[in-house]
């Protein structure tokens, strides 16, 4: 089988859960370090899947891994290959497939409840409507061109959308205790521009235990679906 390739952003928004769960289903993944220089490969083929992480930046700078990364999703897309993004990489999979990437109405940070938006939900999170996942932008994508929405929260219109066997997140179901507490750092940072959806460093620690695996109850249905499409060859 070929490996998943992982795209990260940032060295602090690695795979997280996302890289436990493929090998605890025997998937093969390569990492990806966009932030240390690499380059996006010109073609999807040597993969059975994209996953993209997060990161600091968006999607609207003009940075020069940005257009190869376009280009290689839409291959992707074109030959059903299936692509997953954990917010930035969500908003990438948005512009690469047709839709706008613009400032939320507020910025999200911390634990939020998102809900099912759409009958296409069940496909890839069965009988659950809603869990609750770990933000971290300022930003949002709208839902491209022949995409469902099949998530949505208080303070975020699209949390997520599909397109046959694609996924693109805004919320990070990906998140590990360790990259919560290091985000965290910088929350004074991010926090400049605060609103009704911040916590604060103290309230995102709150019931972190019973928090992490009810959302990795989410992310594992959300995983198995979207590996169910990899090719086995």
């Amino acid at each position: 089988m070929k490996p998943v390739a992982v795209f990260r952003h940032s060295s602090g928004e690695g795979p997280g859960y996302f890289a436990t769960f493929l090998e605890a289903h025997s998937v093969p993944w390569t990492l990806i370090k966009i932030d240390e220089g690499a380059a996006p490969p010109p073609a999807p083929d040597e993969f059975s899947g994209l996953c993209f992480m997060g990161g600091p930046m968006s999607v609207n700078d003009d940075l020069p891994w940005l257009t190869p990364t376009f280009a290689l999703i839409r291959a992707a897309v074109e030959r059903g290959i299936p692509v997953i993004g954990h917010c930035l990489g969500g908003q990438l999979m948005s512009k690469a497939l047709g839709g706008a990437v613009t400032r939320n109405r507020v910025k999200e940070l911390g634990w939020g409840e998102v809900e099912t938006a759409s009958p296409a939900a069940t496909d890839w999170l069965g009988d659950m409507t809603k869990f609750e996942a770990f933000h971290w932008h300022g930003e949002t994508f709208s839902i491209p061109p022949g995409a469902t929405r099949i998530l949505k929260s208080a303070h975020c219109d699209n949390q997520a959308f599909v397109l046959g066997p694609h996924l693109g997140m805004q919320c990070h179901v990906e998140m590990t205790e360790s990259m919560i507490r290091l985000w965290c750092r910088h929350w004074a940072d991010e926090n400049a521009a605060s609103g009704p959806s911040v916590q604060t460093p103290e309230q995102m620690d709150e019931r972190m235990a019973e928090r992490i695996p009810a959302m990795r109850a989410a992310a594992d249905r959300l995983y198995t679906k979207w590996i169910a499409g990899l090719s086995k060859s």
